[in-house]
């Protein structure tokens, strides 16, 4: 379930790539696009916030049980 909500978000924020063949390297830009840092920037901070509330909520059932 943690692999899947990953891939969504990334797949949602347009930060997933493909494997790329051989055939398929360029140029690398000499500086990258800001717009695909902050994108990066965006996807690391949910992903982080996610495992965060994750974490907390299997810490609150653990300490408070129903």
């Amino acid at each position: 379930m943690g692999l899947f909500a990953l891939e969504l978000i990334l797949s949602l924020l347009d930060v997933r790539g493909h494997i790329p063949r051989f055939d398929d390297f360029r140029p690398a830009p000499a500086a990258p696009a800001p717009v695909g840092v902050v994108r990066a920037l965006v996807a690391a901070i949910a992903v982080f916030v996610a495992l965060a509330l994750a974490i907390l909520g299997l810490v609150w059932l653990a300490v408070n049980p129903l």
